[in-house]
């Protein structure tokens, strides 16, 4: 059975309401789920996991948070080739590079199977709504490849 870990940063909590919903739609499945704050992660552990979900909000102008700098760098010395991936973030658009972040992990991932998905500010009830599809279509995703 294929493990997923989901690893994000959150400042005001927006992205930790997306963390909560996606995980909620993944546990459905049935599917194993690790969920970590970044600063608890080491980009080694992805090592680990058929399925990768990172999470970031985008600070400043479209940059990713300093929490999330350190574990982003470790990425570059691990093999990710064969795993799914997914990002996700909580965005403003009052800024010109509206959710970056979640195009910067996207761009570091080989496999991504969904496009990066983006929420303005603190997701609605439809948005959390969406969330937990997000993370079902993940699981499943996943679950189809084991299959093959």
């Amino acid at each position: 059975m294929s493990k997923i870990v989901l690893v994000y940063v959150s400042l005001t909590g927006n992205t930790e309401e997306m963390a909560d919903a996606i995980s909620e739609g993944i546990r459905e499945t049935g599917l194993e789920l690790t969920v970590k704050e970044v600063i608890d992660a080491s980009a080694n552990e992805l090592e680990d996991y058929q399925g990768i979900i990172l999470g970031a909000y985008t600070w400043g102008d479209g940059e990713l948070p300093d929490e999330f700098l350190d574990f982003y760098e470790e990425m570059e010395d691990i093999e990710l080739n064969g795993r799914i991936s997914a990002v996700f973030g909580s965005a403003d658009s009052s800024y010109a590079q509206f959710g970056a972040a979640v195009d910067l992990l996207l761009d570091k991932l080989n496999e991504n199977v969904l496009e990066g998905f983006k929420i303005e500010l603190s997701p609605s009830k439809e948005e959390k709504e969406a969330c937990k599809a997000f993370g079902r279509k993940f699981a499943e995703i996943l679950q189809s490849e084991d299959n093959k």
